[in-house]
């Protein structure tokens, strides 16, 4: 909650993928808000009021996730509508003449996004900035595993991660306004 909050006002693109993460946790944790006190927030050194609004706010994740039949794979709609957002402010940003940095860091990014995709499946109902976060999610998930990565992957992911951030960056300066 903590995290979430400093990372949503700082970089939308980290808070949408540590959210990932707090799903994924949450799954782990077998939707048990219990465990999800034992081994994750008792060792934040936070208040007891604090953990306690911490607690609470997993609690409500998890009604979510069950609500919304996100149990075993899938976002939250806090988190779609992110993604949803992020799209749009995306598609604003090509569109703008003022925007040519954007639009070739877009360019740059744009045949391993199309690669992506194809390896997926071809998925076309999936937002583009989904592949994206979907892309560098995985790459974590993977360095976190201890895995080897391609030196291609790596590329693409470099690409990938400096096209949202520039879109993070976009986002909260047009925010800021």
């Amino acid at each position: 909650m903590i995290v979430a909050e400093r990372k949503r006002k700082e970089n939308i693109a980290e808070y949408l993928l540590y959210m990932w993460q707090v799903e994924d946790l949450i799954r782990a944790n077998r939707f048990d808000a219990d465990s999800i006190s034992r081994t994750l927030i008792s060792q934040y050194n936070q208040p007891d009021e604090v953990k306690a609004d911490i607690i609470r706010w997993y609690k409500e994740l998890i009604d979510m996730m069950r609500s919304e039949g996100v149990m075993e794979k899938g976002h939250i709609q806090l988190n779609t509508n992110i993604i949803i957002t992020l799209t749009d402010r995306h598609l604003s940003l090509l569109k703008s003449p003022e925007e040519t940095v954007y639009q070739a860091a877009y360019n740059k990014v744009l045949p391993s996004i199309v690669q992506l995709r194809s390896k997926s499946g071809g998925e076309t109902d999936v937002p583009e900035l989904e592949t994206c976060f979907t892309a560098v999610y995985g790459f974590l998930l993977l360095k976190m595993q201890g895995r080897e990565i391609s030196e291609a992957t790596m590329e693409s992911i470099c690409q990938i991660s400096a096209f949202l951030a520039l879109l993070s960056e976009k986002h909260q300066t047009i925010d800021n306004q």
